[in-house]
């Protein structure tokens, strides 16, 4: 059941979190999931019966983990997007990257992959598990930002903000405890300690100077105290999804179930965690592209006329074909990350010797 709030109140409503979350333009959906996958097998995938499981479209949460689209290891074999970006933040576990430009990469651990589908692409997120011995946990959020109608069509690339690289802002109260901020997009100064900002990709909507994007991730130790600032564009909307921990307080109101809360950009807004536990958030924002949203499945554009030319598009050319011999490819048993790209050039994490990617 929502709750909304009276015009003044920094709040304007609360409701209980679905799946997938709710989003507020430029966004278009987000999704987190949190799998408590077991040991793995040799083939990477879970060390356990799949039986009762519908194999391709596992959903289930059957022990606490899903299978989703992939057959023997977990994850999203090959598919296709356009006219949007996926963002993809990766809090615990790895991803294996796959697509139709030839490009490859294994993220993970903190690691975020920003990818604008443009005028098309096809790839692949599968979720290796490496550790035969050990549960192998996953949790991500992804996230699915419009492309304005001028940059629908723009030429398919992907960014990699390792971990290690990403700003983060940690403050403590007056009480001594501490709250983290990472800062994914947008720009982030409080207490007097502004946080560089990373460069967006280049046809993002983010990557407007007046668009206002943000994106964070909110740790608060138990009892902590932060403020919120105001978003610093004009017409910018924001929402704030309360997703671990027992009980918060945002703008003096108390939360006590998990849920998304839409807030009024201009006002600074007080979190407190009021629980034992650490309490997370996630902060989407920015300024609304305020264009038609024509969605069909994987496809985001303006209007349905240009939804039937994506199909015929996709149809005719497979937005460039699959140059793999698997729909789900990993990237061997070797836990170090990468990024190799279409162009051949290599990426690792600075804290990472070189060394071959597997696979």
């Amino acid at each position: 059941m929502s709750s909304f709030f009276p015009s003044p109140s920094p709040l304007v409503q609360i409701k209980p979190l679905g799946f997938p979350w709710e989003t507020m333009d430029p966004f278009l959906f987000c999704v987190y999931h949190d799998d408590a996958y077991p040991a793995a097998n040799a083939q990477m995938g879970p060390q356990a019966s799949l039986a009762g499981r519908a194999i391709g479209q596992d959903f289930s949460r059957k022990d606490g983990w899903s299978m989703y689209h992939g057959g023997v290891v977990p994850g999203f074999p090959a598919h296709p997007h356009r006219g949007f970006e996926t963002v993809t933040i990766v809090r615990k576990g790895l991803i294996d990257h796959s697509d139709s430009l030839g490009a490859t990469a294994r993220f993970g651990r903190g690691d975020v992959q920003w990818l604008t589908a443009g005028q098309g692409i096809v790839h692949s997120e599968m979720f290796p598990l490496l550790d035969g011995t050990a549960p192998n946990p996953l949790a991500l959020f992804q996230i699915w930002l419009n492309l304005p109608r001028q940059s629908k069509m723009a030429k398919p690339h992907f960014t990699m903000f390792w971990s290690q690289d990403i700003p983060r802002l940690s403050v403590t109260d007056a009480e001594g405890r501490r709250t983290e901020v990472a800062v994914i997009a947008g720009r982030l100064a409080a207490a007097g300690a502004p946080v560089t900002p990373l460069t967006p990709p280049p046809d993002s909507w983010a990557a407007q100077a007046d668009t206002d994007v943000a994106i964070w991730t909110i740790h608060m130790a138990p009892g902590a105290r932060w403020t919120l600032p105001a978003a610093a564009g004009v017409g910018t909307r924001r929402q704030l999804y309360f997703f671990k921990g027992g009980a918060v307080t945002v703008a003096g109101q108390p939360v006590t179930h998990h849920a998304a809360i839409e807030l009024r950009a201009e006002a600074a807004v007080e979190l407190l965690n009021r629980g034992g536990d650490d309490a997370e958030f996630l902060l989407l924002q920015g300024r609304p592209i305020a264009e038609p949203v024509v969605q069909y499945g994987p496809f985001v554009m303006n209007t349905q006329a240009e939804i039937a030319q994506t199909l015929a598009d996709y149809q005719r050319t497979q937005f460039g074909g699959w140059p793999f011999a698997d729909n789900a490819p990993v990237h061997g048993r070797e836990p170090l990350r990468f990024a190799r790209h279409p162009d051949g050039r290599e990426e690792r994490p600075a804290d990472v010797k070189a060394s071959s990617p597997g696979g």
